[in-house]
């Protein structure tokens, strides 16, 4: 019989709390990343593309730290997913603005490419193990597929958000219902259809990316481009004092892995 290690995966439990937390990690991972890359690292466009460039070097060797510790530990920890997460967020704007921005391509020509970057992930690792059902995250392995695939879908988040915001005119508060919407339209299948459980894990989480996007974007963006103007750091500080109190106060137990309903039945 799996020992109990096994039954257990290295990720949260799916639950509506899981979702606010993920949301609110999205949007502190657009307004910490602005903060680093559009605040504090460049004046004019040329030190602009250094800026999302040197942002995305920080960013992205705090959350291989991040995730090396979180593969390193024997069990679910929720301090050191959930920086992984925020990590991942922070990485994700900045790769996603060097990329639409600072390399020219584009928030089209970003998109389809990150689409398809997330896309790839997922096929290899079910080709690799079999499913990507986030409940079977519970070996290195498998570990390593979902931290792979939540970098390209966090930065396919921003690119989504930025172009939905920017370049179809709906602005930061009509991209944010948008995307508000989206997340509805997929509860809704999840109470009432019987549509794939895995398929509607991986578009909210895509999803609740550029929603948070274009959330932080609006908080901090200056009124003449349709934000309320807050201060980066202070709108960061806000969601960061949030995460850590609903972190604090909701249940975060490790999923529970499918084989485990079936070993608890064998002798």
């Amino acid at each position: 019989m799996a020992s109990e290690d096994a039954m257990l995966s290295k990720i949260p439990e799916v639950t509506l709390g899981f979702w606010v937390i993920k949301i609110l990690a999205t949007t502190l991972g657009e307004t910490g990343g602005d903060s680093v890359t559009m605040s504090w690292l460049h004046a004019d466009q040329d030190a602009q593309n250094g800026g999302y460039l040197i942002g995305t070097g920080i960013f992205l060797a705090v959350f291989v730290a991040a995730v090396i510790a979180q593969i390193a530990t024997r069990r679910f920890n929720t301090w050191i997913y959930w920086l992984a997460i925020v990590a991942s967020t922070t990485v994700g704007t900045a790769m996603a603005d060097l990329f639409d921005r600072s390399l020219g391509i584009g928030y089209t020509g970003g998109s389809s490419v990150l689409l398809g970057l997330v896309l790839c992930s997922l096929a290899a690792w079910y080709l690799t193990l079999g499913s990507i059902d986030v409940r079977t995250v519970a070996t290195p392995r498998a570990e390593i597929f979902y931290w792979v695939t939540i970098t390209f879908s966090q930065t396919l988040g921003t690119a989504l958000g930025d172009w939905t915001a920017d370049g179809t005119g709906l602005g930061y508060d009509g991209g944010a219902l948008v995307f508000g919407a989206g997340l509805l339209l997929l509860a809704a299948l999840y109470y009432w259809t019987t549509v794939s459980r895995v398929f509607l894990f991986w578009a909210a989480f895509i999803l609740t990316r550029p929603l948070g996007a274009t959330v932080g974007d609006f908080l901090d963006k200056p009124t003449s481009q349709g934000g309320l103007a807050l201060s980066r750091p202070l709108a960061s500080g806000v969601m960061l004092a949030a995460i850590i109190v609903l972190i604090v106060i909701l249940p975060q137990r490790p999923g529970r892995h499918p084989g485990s309903d079936l070993a608890a039945q064998l002798p």
